[in-house]
């Protein structure tokens, strides 16, 4: 065997080793970090859906009693999403849906809907966007409370025809300039509620 080919495998054989090694040590930090990023990561959910509902209306572990919820054009998923039912004593009091508005101005907003067991919204946030930094800080319940105008209206006190931004002949408010995202949201919520009430027994778990 000539020198030239020694070196070549044993250049192959070196970055083998280191490769095999690289790999296993990436897999052990993996297993070892995994428990304390999924904790970190319900934690984060768990902050973010409670957001939608009031202060001591359940009881329950949110995140572990989650539910699939199919793709429905009514919630503008793309993929199966979940609800999350909020009990308190036994009872069902709440339910928050995964969400989606697709046609915002920079596509797709993530929601979180909070609804109450009689229909009326306990709360909406944005968990993800793509929208103008500075148009799309409307929608940004940690830069404006335009979001909380949902908060206790339902299909029973808000005709389908008022589900719009008050351009469109609706009740909700927008930001000059920014139509297109907040009339999104507006649309989205919408739906969400028409979801629920086409399926409040089964997100309620049967519950009256």
């Amino acid at each position: 065997m000539n020198r030239a080919l020694r070196e070549t495998l044993s250049t192959a054989l070196t970055l083998l080793v280191f490769s095999v090694v690289g790999a296993g040590l990436l897999s052990g930090a993996y297993t070892l970090t995994r428990p304390s990023i999924q904790a970190t990561e319900q934690a984060e959910k768990l902050a973010l859906i409670s957001q939608t509902l009031a202060p001591g209306s359940f009881d329950n572990d949110l995140v572990g009693d989650a539910r699939p919820l199919p793709v429905d054009a009514l919630l503008g998923l793309k993929r199966p999403g979940q609800s999350y039912v909020a009990r308190k004593a036994g009872n069902a009091t709440a339910v928050v849906l995964e969400a989606a508005a697709p046609d915002g101005y920079a596509g797709e907003i993530r929601l979180l809907v909070g609804i109450h067991a009689d229909g009326g919204i306990a709360g909406v946030r944005v968990t993800a966007h793509h929208e103008t930094p500075g148009l799309g800080d409307i929608i940004d319940i940690a830069k404006n409370r335009w979001i909380t105008q949902f908060d206790g209206h339902g299909l029973g006190d808000t005709p389908d025809k008022d589900w719009k931004v008050r351009k469109d002949g609706g009740r909700f408010d927008y930001m000059a300039g920014a139509t297109i995202t907040p009339r999104a949201v507006v649309k989205a919520t919408h739906k969400a509620l028409q979801y629920f009430a086409a399926h409040r027994d089964e997100l309620l778990g049967g519950q009256p």
